[in-house]
């Protein structure tokens, strides 16, 4: 009970349902009452950016991609609306203690409904957990703010690069291209709060060194047996001068994010990652026809140890 009339006095959540709503605005306006006066609040990482005039966290225009066909709120655990709370709950309530900056934190369950409903039925989705921030009521918008420019600054691979045949390959023959790439995981933190993101590869574009692109495509390519190199594949090029290329990967990524093991959350747009270049030296064949033979004659052009005219 302690910790309820800590937060019954200082913290007024509000729902976040007008989108012409700064986040500014909320966090400066005074409590609504004593007590909570609502039942949580909706989130989603397609709703807010930064405005780079002001620095404030403002709506995101209408546009940006969003497969998730769900949206999320959450509540204070053991909440029951209005003023009240659920006595049992409150006996086994999660300890929120000394988060990532030294301070402690909320306890909540997150909630899930389906977009574009009006006044949808929410239904529980995951909790327990922690909100770790002085003012939880925007946390989750500044981290959505931010967190397509944290997703393309982690150390993704991009994934490795192959090239059959390799390291050398032939002017004017198709030259195949594969990548080899996973998805990836990390755990960073965000305005002091446990932000894990998933990485997955979604796209590919190719730059053969050549001044050709292939992309952005779906295609990964794949590896060809030894007696089918040559062939024509989606990811494959011909090059039509000798010399060494540069081949780059670069590699789309698609990324979730979920803050403190909340819901998994869409990151806007796609992460670019790129490989490191890989040098590819083409070379020429030079077709000659003989009519010696290097039995009867064993110094006769093309054979054995004879060194070849000049073209």
């Amino acid at each position: 009970m302690r910790w309820v009339a800590k937060f019954l006095v200082t913290v007024a959540i509000i729902v976040v349902s007008n989108v012409g709503t700064s986040v500014a605005a909320l966090a400066d306006d005074p409590p609504i009452g004593i007590g909570y006066e609502d039942q949580g609040i909706a989130v989603g990482a397609d709703k807010w950016t930064v405005d780079p005039s002001t620095g404030k966290v403002v709506p995101r225009e209408p546009g940006a991609p969003n497969t998730d066909p769900n949206q999320y709120k959450y509540e204070l655990q053991c909440h029951l609306g209005g003023g009240d709370f659920d006595t049992p709950c409150l006996a086994r309530q999660l300890e929120c203690k000394n988060g990532p900056d030294g301070k402690d934190g909320i306890p909540v369950v997150w909630l899930k409904a389906p977009k574009g409903i009006p006044n949808p039925v929410w239904t529980f989705h995951s909790g327990p957990t922690c909100l770790f921030d002085p003012k939880p009521e925007d946390l989750l918008p500044r981290i959505a703010a931010l967190i397509q420019s944290e997703f393309q600054k982690l150390p993704v691979a991009a994934g490795t690069v192959t090239a059959q045949p390799s390291p050398h390959t032939l002017r004017g023959a198709e030259t195949n291209f594969y990548a080899d790439s996973a998805e990836q995981q990390f755990d960073i933190t965000i305005l002091a709060q446990k932000v894990h993101v998933v990485a997955t590869p979604v796209q590919y574009t190719w730059n053969y060194g050549d001044g050709t692109t292939l992309g952005p495509q779906p295609s990964a390519g794949g590896p060809l047996p030894q007696g089918r190199w040559g062939e024509k594949t989606r990811t494959s090029h011909v090059y039509t001068q000798t010399g060494d290329f540069q081949v780059v990967l670069t590699t789309h990524f698609q990324g979730t994010y979920s803050v403190n093991n909340g819901p998994p959350l869409p990151i806007p747009g796609q992460g670019q990652f790129n490989s490191l270049p890989q040098t590819i030296s083409v070379w020429r064949s030079v077709t000659r026809n003989y009519a010696d033979d290097c039995i009867r004659n064993p110094q006769g052009q093309g054979c054995p140890g004879v060194a070849p005219q000049a073209p």
